[in-house]
């Protein structure tokens, strides 16, 4: 009989344990068959939204003005992936997730160059039903603006930014419901005709430290969805008036700020925006959505620009309107 100890083989684990447990990763690639599919069609639209055409209830220009909404079923479907623990989901969705990230990965990028600049510019929709123009006014005051343009002013509520303004801004443009109020000398005027019975547009020449640029004020027709669909005709032919305007503008630094009815992702505004670029775009954070105020989901007011650089883009917090106003720092 041996001295030595002998070494006991370790236990190899039942052969049941063993089949149990493939046939457990075996379903991760099973289940979830359902989830990976509505991964898969949830990267449709992101695709394709260009296919979408607007001869019906202009769905197109719908789509285009939340498309970026789209991605949040990229969380939803991950949650239900980790629930069923189904592997095959979870590989459906990096589809989904690669498009969107490429899509619009780049405004989760800070774009500001920061530094010096030669302007600022705010815009902001006051909001004709505002219940308190003064608050309104004192907030705007406090972003210090070279230049500052308003849209859907009452005649009532214009006395009471006339009267908040005058200290600070000694040149002032007011067209209906539209308005400029600038720190710089302002050498010409006029009103733009959109299409309206009344004015809603403005196009103004300030005399800027740096230089003269044109800059434009707007308010386009207003949009409703409804039973018969994303209703934009109206709004779509003051982009077309106001568009070629601006593409005949003679000067070369222009500012156009304004309540535009329609976002940047929107098809319908590249008569407008083409050869225009936008300050949240090159130089912000984010998507930069201004309304409802209370929940932003569409940035539908807008800087955009040509002949002159952003250097800095933000949305501020809500006045009491129902829009945020938008902010930019520009080199001329």
């Amino acid at each position: 009989m041996s001295n030595s100890t002998a070494t006991l083989a370790p236990k190899r684990p039942p052969q049941r344990a063993t089949a149990r447990r493939a046939r457990k990763n075996g379903n991760k690639w099973r289940r979830g068959w359902f989830i990976a599919v509505l991964a898969v069609l949830s990267a449709t639209p992101l695709l394709f939204h260009r296919w979408v055409p607007n001869s019906f209830g202009n769905m197109g220009s719908l789509l285009d003005t939340f498309l970026p909404w789209v991605g949040v079923a990229v969380p939803i479907l991950a949650v239900a992936a980790l629930v069923r623990r189904s592997a095959i989901a979870g590989v459906a969705l990096l589809l989904p997730a690669i498009v969107w990230g490429g899509m619009f990965g780049n405004q989760l990028i800070p774009q500001s160059t920061g530094g010096a600049y030669d302007l600022r510019v705010l815009s902001h929709n006051v909001d004709a039903a505002n219940p308190d123009p003064k608050r309104t006014a004192t907030d705007l005051l406090a972003a210090d603006a070279d230049i500052v343009a308003l849209e859907e002013l009452t005649a009532a509520d214009l006395k009471i930014y006339k009267a908040a303004f005058a200290k600070k801004y000694p040149y002032q443009v007011t067209r209906d419901t539209v308005a400029l109020w600038s720190k710089y000398p302002v050498e010409e005027s006029e009103s733009v005709d959109v299409g309206f019975a009344w004015t809603r547009a403005l196009r103004a020449e300030v005399d800027t430290p740096e230089g003269k640029v044109a800059v434009y004020v707007a308010h386009l027709a207003s949009v409703r969805i409804g039973t018969s669909g994303f209703t934009s005709d109206q709004r779509n032919k003051t982009i077309k008036a106001l568009g070629r305007q601006i593409a005949a503008e003679k000067l070369a630094g222009v500012i156009v700020m304004g309540d535009f009815n329609g976002t940047a992702t929107d098809r319908s505004l590249a008569p407008l925006t083409y050869g225009l670029r936008s300050a949240q775009g090159a130089a912000g954070h984010g998507f930069g959505f201004t309304w409802p105020s209370a929940f932003p989901m569409a940035r539908i007011d807008h800087i955009l620009v040509r002949g002159v650089q952003p250097t800095k883009a933000w949305v501020m917090d809500s006045t009491g309107s129902d829009h945020r106003p938008v902010v930019a720092e520009l080199k001329i």
